[in-house]
């Protein structure tokens, strides 16, 4: 098959990987092209994915940091405005449509402001004679429910430069992975069957904009990355699959001797519970390694930064995979304290594929991930003292039994299986 997969345009696709779905978005399309599909992969500039043809959207992605997702709400920098990506979060309204048929799971940003009248129109001009641009209805859509107008209409104008790229390339089948509403609503030009990968929780802007796209026409796939999100999105949209977004487990080395120490993998902030994971390092008595890069400037400035100095702490930036693999083979345990209910938790799935053991809060699909009191342990959310006890009891975890998990349930390769069964059932093949 063709396939086109429109990556998020906020953040350069490249090592290192600044989060899960980045890294993913690697890993599938250099999956797919594996398998001898013709894959293209629509970034913002400076990407690189080694063996796949990456399209330069001409996006900077220094101009989008306005739509950078806010999970938690307020951070330290101060209270979420109304209409911002802190706020929206928890805004999603019930479901306008009947939830999705249920079966197996295989099978199963801010948007436009007061410019996009004239991105979509500059759009349709680039469509060319017989080609469908925006509809005259989205080309006249206000600024959406939960949407910040500035950061709406740099978004809206990546997009719309983006599809139109996309538009030329003739694809059997378009997937896009960026969380942003623009995405979702520009696509429904699109002449190829479409697939929105929900990487985050329920948004407003985007649960309308999904919502707009089913009015439209022909209703696009809607995917989500585990069970426990699609649940939530259901309340919201109908869901027609769960793609996990699994890790090349083949690629990743493990080690079955004792690690020493906890790690902590992603980004700093509030909702990753990165002060929680070096409070649960020190309460247990043991050193801990931070490895991510500053998303929230003030919560990294409040509350991570007064840590740097503990004993046993050290903070380092994002690196790439392969050194952060190799990191995590060598601890003893790692953390994944979520303060917000995680749509996956890839940082836990590379880490049992490095035979390491995992402590997390049960929050979301964390639970989907972890084998309770066999490839870690789940505490309950926000205890502290309890995840502290749980990293002692960790060591006496099965480092192989971590790695044979990871190889049987949580391997790239069967996320690429359910992705193309998705994909052929899309395009009709």
């Amino acid at each position: 098959m063709k396939i086109a997969i429109m990556a998020p345009l906020v953040t350069a696709i490249r090592e290192p990987q600044r989060g899960g779905s980045q890294a993913f978005v690697s890993d599938l399309a250099r999956g797919l092209a594996g398998r001898g599909h013709d894959v293209h992969v629509y970034a913002a500039s400076g990407s690189e994915i080694p063996g796949v043809e990456v399209i330069d959207t001409g996006v900077d992605p220094r101009s989008l940091a306005g739509t950078l997702y806010r999970a938690s709400g307020p951070s330290a920098a101060g209270p979420a405005k109304a209409g911002t990506n802190e706020a929206r979060a928890n805004e999603a309204g019930p479901a306008e449509e009947g939830p999705a048929e249920d079966g197996p799971a295989e099978d199963g940003p801010a948007e436009d402001g007061a410019n996009e009248a004239g991105l979509a129109k500059a759009e349709t001009a680039k469509a060319g004679p017989g080609e469908d641009g925006p509809g005259e209805a989205e080309a006249a859509a206000a600024t959406g429910p939960g949407e910040d107008g500035t950061a709406a209409a740099v978004a809206a104008a990546a997009f719309a430069a983006a599809y139109a790229a996309v538009r030329a390339g003739r694809y059997d089948v378009i997937h896009n992975h960026a969380f942003d509403a623009p995405a979702v609503r520009l696509a429904t030009a699109l002449p190829a069957p479409v697939v929105h990968t929900l990487h985050l929780p329920p948004d407003q802007a985007v649960s309308a904009a999904l919502r707009q796209a089913t009015r439209r026409g022909q209703r696009p796939a809607v995917a989500a990355v585990s069970q426990f999100q699609a649940g939530a999105w259901r309340r919201v949209v109908p869901v027609d699959a769960v793609l996990p977004p699994y890790p090349p487990t083949a690629a990743i080395p493990w080690s079955a001797a004792a690690g020493r120490g906890a790690l902590y993998a992603g980004r700093l902030s509030p909702e990753k519970g990165t002060a929680e994971a070096i409070d649960i390092a020190r309460a247990a008595g043991v050193p801990i390694g931070v490895y991510g890069d500053v998303y929230d400037p003030g919560y990294s400035r409040e509350q991570i930064d007064p840590r740097r100095s503990w004993p046993g702490v050290t903070v380092h930036p994002g690196v790439p995979r392969a050194a952060l693999w190799e990191a995590m083979a060598g601890a003893a345990v790692v953390l994944c304290p979520a303060r917000w209910d995680e749509p996956f938790g890839m940082a836990a799935a590379e880490a049992q594929a490095c035979g390491t053991p995992v402590v997390a809060f049960r929050r979301g699909g964390l639970g989907e991930v972890i084998m309770d009191g066999v490839t870690g342990f789940l505490v309950r959310p926000d205890d502290v003292r309890a995840a502290a006890g749980a990293v002692a009891k960790a060591a006496g975890l099965s480092r192989p039994a971590c790695r044979k998990h990871a190889e049987g349930g949580l391997d790239l390769e069967l996320s690429l299986d359910a992705h193309e069964r998705l994909y052929r059932r899309v395009a009709g093949g």
